[in-house]
């Protein structure tokens, strides 16, 4: 009975020890390995359908932001976009929606093509980076869906933004 008991508990931290072995890479579309470890990363199966990147339950992606008056994309956005890519480059069936949001300055009709800017211009990206186009599709919200409700720039910079909602996985 000794015998026994030892051969499953030995069999049990055998498993435990090599399940902690495993990698954090994953095979991209093109047949390359991404790094999902350090990029934020998660499968599919983490992401929760109409999850969003602002809540930050949309998987390894990640909402992306913007100065003032501007759709440029700097090199901090494009760097965490790349990742965004990584992510649904590595997961084929994640579908999203990139949300263009602004600051409350300005008026409703020029916030809406401001945030719609914002949003082509996330879009444009990934795709140049090799995600399908008809994986991602863009709305503009404007100025009507803040997620800080100060009056001041560290309000402001928070809600000059997009965000990323999965609308498939």
């Amino acid at each position: 009975m000794t015998f026994s008991i030892r051969s499953v508990l030995l069999t049990l931290l055998l498993s435990l020890a090599l399940a902690g072995c495993g990698t954090t890479k994953k095979k991209a579309a093109g047949g390359g390995d991404v790094d999902m470890g350090s990029d934020g990363g998660s499968d599919a199966s983490e992401v929760e359908l109409n999850a969003d990147s602002d809540s930050g339950k949309a998987g390894g992606l990640r909402t992306v932001f913007f100065a003032y008056d501007s759709a440029t994309l700097n090199s901090s956005t494009r760097s965490q976009l790349q990742k965004n890519v990584n992510f649904l480059k590595a997961n084929g069936s994640v579908e999203v929606q990139v949300e263009g949001h602004c600051d409350e300055r300005g008026g409703v009709q020029y916030n809406l093509a401001l945030g719609e800017r914002r949003a082509k211009a996330v879009k444009d990206y990934m795709v140049a980076m090799g995600v399908s186009s008809s994986r991602v599709s863009t709305i503009s919200f404007g100025k009507e869906r803040p997620v800080s409700f100060g009056h001041d720039e560290s309000a402001w910079s928070q809600n000059r933004r997009a965000n990323f909602v999965v609308t498939a996985k």
